[in-house]
């Protein structure tokens, strides 16, 4: 009989919750040593993460993959009428300003781009 075994639920439940925070404690320190050497590899050629990290999504076979189709179904469906500049493709989170339009009384049919 193992140790967890004889433990009551409470006590399960107290424990899988330090570990769960014990696990997102390394997590951040993972990540934050990360950066700190990705900070210093990019300092040993002359730049900072500032100046390379537009060119990260350039790199072939860096990010996320994409289908043929993924293009037409991730074009804009909705723009906001307050702000052209602003659109939305329907999937995700909806933006503020679609959340705006309807508490004003605008249904998602009137933000849909013809």
């Amino acid at each position: 009989m193992t140790e967890y075994e004889s433990m009551s639920r409470k006590e399960l439940m107290t424990l899988r919750a330090n570990i769960d925070k014990a696990i997102a404690a390394v997590g951040d320190r993972d990540r934050r040593n990360a950066l700190k050497a990705a900070e210093e590899a990019v300092r040993e050629h002359g730049f900072t993460l500032a100046e390379l990290t537009p060119f990260v999504a350039q790199v072939p076979g860096r990010g996320r993959r994409r289908g043929a189709a993924e293009g037409a179904a991730n074009a804009p469906r909705y723009r906001n009428p307050e702000n052209p500049e602003q659109t939305w493709s329907g999937r995700g989170r909806r933006p503020r300003w679609v959340h705006e339009a309807e508490a004003a009384g605008r249904s998602l049919d009137d933000l849909r781009i013809a």
